[in-house]
């Protein structure tokens, strides 16, 4: 099994985590997303994710699974144990929509591809960027920071989905220098996590692309 990955990416990051808490052997293919205008941009990699997007999970059949969520849910089912998901229906509902909120409303609108369109096609200064990135991030931390249930994990004593979206964002969020004082809750969930291993062996300066 390969992934492919860069080591500074969310969704990437999500991926790392949760292989390694499931234990899954697989060797890391790192993508450069800035080196040479970008080796997502290449054909080689083109024909493995046309999205030219990170990361891509090569299965040992040579079957590849592109996007963070895909990926995640695979695993879940494909090594059960640990779960990523509670087994109450409720709370497996509130885990979903905690990732939702960082996979679907945060991390798009502050992703490379998108900062990138911002100050390339319509000439966005540095300042306007980091504004628009701390925007969308309080944003979203704010609606995290009511819905988490910390204990002292995202939703109680176990690990589970949310937690695997909640570091790479708060990650990324200090960064880019976002202030963080107005989320206690999120700020002790990722320093619980910061405590296991699986998360510290998958976190971006501990990547073999980070040099």
């Amino acid at each position: 099994m390969k992934l492919y990955t860069y080591f500074r990416s969310s969704a990437a990051y999500r991926v790392r985590i949760a292989l390694n808490l499931k234990a899954v052997a697989c060797d890391m293919a790192p993508v450069h997303l800035v080196r040479d205008g970008g080796e997502h941009k290449m054909p080689a990699y083109r024909a493995i994710n046309p999205q030219m997007r990170v990361p891509s999970l090569e299965l040992d059949d040579g079957a590849v699974i592109v996007q963070s969520p895909a990926i995640l849910e695979y695993l879940d089912e494909a090594y059960p144990d640990p779960p990523l998901l509670p087994k109450d229906p409720v709370t497996r509902a509130h885990v979903r929509a905690v990732a939702a909120i960082v996979g679907c409303d945060i991390h798009p609108l502050n992703n490379s591809g998108t900062l990138g369109y911002l100050k390339r096609e319509l000439g966005q200064e540095q300042p306007a960027l980091d504004t628009w990135y701390a925007h969308w991030v309080t944003v979203g931390f704010e609606a995290i920071e009511q819905l988490i249930r910390p204990g002292p994990y995202a939703f109680g004593d176990t690990v589970s989905l949310a937690d695997l979206y909640i570091v790479p964002q708060v990650f990324n969020a200090r960064r880019f220098n976002v202030p963080l004082d107005a989320f206690p809750k999120i700020a002790a969930v990722d320093e619980a996590c910061a405590t296991i291993l699986a998360f510290i062996d998958a976190a971006p300066e501990n990547q073999p692309d980070a040099a």
